[in-house]
């Protein structure tokens, strides 16, 4: 499991550059649409490899799955 974060970057001109990592998939928008609407208009966003990466799950975790589902 990675560690989430949020870096805010502000500028003297008041931009602000706010970079998320370790959250997977689009759910970083999510986390950061109630902060983007107090600082203001959004001017661009840039993705990273992990927007477009699945949340995968162990083999363990699909093994134990499916025994509890057999279980019925």
């Amino acid at each position: 499991m990675s560690l989430e974060t949020l870096e805010f970057t502000i500028y003297p001109d008041g931009r602000v550059r706010e970079k998320v990592t370790g959250i997977v998939g689009a759910s970083c928008q999510e986390v950061t649409a109630a902060i983007e609407s107090q600082l203001g208009q959004v001017i661009s966003q840039t993705t990273t490899s992990d927007y477009f990466a699945q949340n995968q799950v162990s083999p363990s975790t699909t093994a134990q799955n499916q025994a509890s589902v057999s279980n019925w």
